[in-house]
């Protein structure tokens, strides 16, 4: 199998291209040249440079001539706050360019494609009282990205979509995001304020396995719920903290207040003219204080990913963000 993707010198996307040279096959990243691929990126890789959301379906279509199978590992994270009106951002950077770039693919002969996508997608299906897809542009535009993917794929391509949690784990040259949009904020405080719910994680070289699985075995239309450990948001900083050698006490703040707190978030986003992908009245009442747990089994099975090894990614994640704590 010759393997493109997009997206490939990106954090998903390296670990999908590392499972996918292990397995034998001929891999293409196509990325943008943000970062210094010298001494560390596998030269076996043809890495070919170009912008997703600014090349037409023509110039995407001579970057996947002569694959047979793609990985769309691209789009802005949740974690972003853009300037309003977040849907925009959004759609323009999960729905509008990923259609696009399976049209392109499709007509280059390309047969299967899997696109990351959120776990968020799955709670909206089973929560429908909760509206999270009319609340938060990022989660409608993740289900909008999955209707428009699988519909551009027809009857000439299959595609699978992939519902990821929360990832830990690091990469070469990049720092995680955890630093900036969590973890900064933490590290002088005396205690840590946070709400009560709990989430799905696993380890991203997991990840990969399962990109690559979801390759060899998915169905073309099927959402695959990935995952591994259940845990408290209060034993993910304790794990956090602790591979810093910080111990703080955590405090859950609950619901009624975590509201509050949504609120003057908005309200300060919305003075700055920003909008969250999330929104956070919305965010802190239907999701940071609920449990986004479910058995990821099934799904382990069906892609052949292994489990396991969430506390050392965690750590490795720490050690990326704070490599000067790990001196000596």
């Amino acid at each position: 199998m010759k393997i493109v993707i997009v997206g490939g010198t990106g954090f998903l996307g390296y670990y999908a291209m590392l499972e996918a040279l292990r397995r034998g096959y001929s891999v293409r990243a196509l990325a943008i040249d943000d970062i210094n691929l010298d001494g560390w990126y596998p030269e076996e890789v043809n890495v070919g440079y170009g912008n997703v959301f600014e090349l037409s379906e023509e110039n995407l279509q001579e970057h996947f001539s002569g694959y047979d199978a793609m990985v769309y590992a691209l789009g802005p994270d949740d974690r972003i706050t853009p300037p309003a009106p977040a849907y925009d951002f959004f759609h323009t950077g999960l729905v509008v360019s990923c259609e696009k770039t399976i049209i392109a693919a499709c007509r280059a002969g390309i047969k299967k494609c899997v696109v990351l996508n959120s776990y968020f997608a799955y709670f909206d299906r089973i929560w429908p009282e909760k509206q999270l897809s009319k609340h938060h542009p990022y989660i409608k535009c993740r289900v909008e990205q999955a209707e428009r993917a699988i519909a551009a794929g027809g009857d000439k391509m299959a595609v699978m979509i992939l519902e990821l949690p929360y990832i830990f784990g690091c990469m070469p040259n990049r720092i995680p995001l955890w630093k900036d949009v969590l973890l900064d904020r933490f590290l002088n405080s005396r205690a840590i304020f946070f709400p009560g719910g709990g989430t799905n994680m696993i380890a991203v070289e997991h990840v990969g396995e399962a990109i690559v699985g979801c390759l060899e075995h998915g169905v073309h239309g099927e959402r695959y719920l990935v995952g591994d450990e259940n845990h408290s948001y209060s034993e993910m900083l304790e794990m956090m903290m602790s591979s810093l050698g910080i111990h703080k006490k955590i405090i859950n703040i609950p619901r009624f207040a975590a509201v509050l707190a949504g609120i003057m978030i908005n309200m300060s986003r919305k003075r700055k003219g920003l909008e969250g992908g999330l929104d956070a009245r919305y965010l802190m009442r239907d999701i940071l204080t609920h449990d986004l747990f479910y058995d990821p089994s099934s799904t382990a099975k069906k892609l052949g990913y292994k489990r396991g090894g969430l506390k050392e990614s965690i750590f490795a994640t720490m050690r990326a963000c704070y490599p000067e704590k790990f001196k000596g």
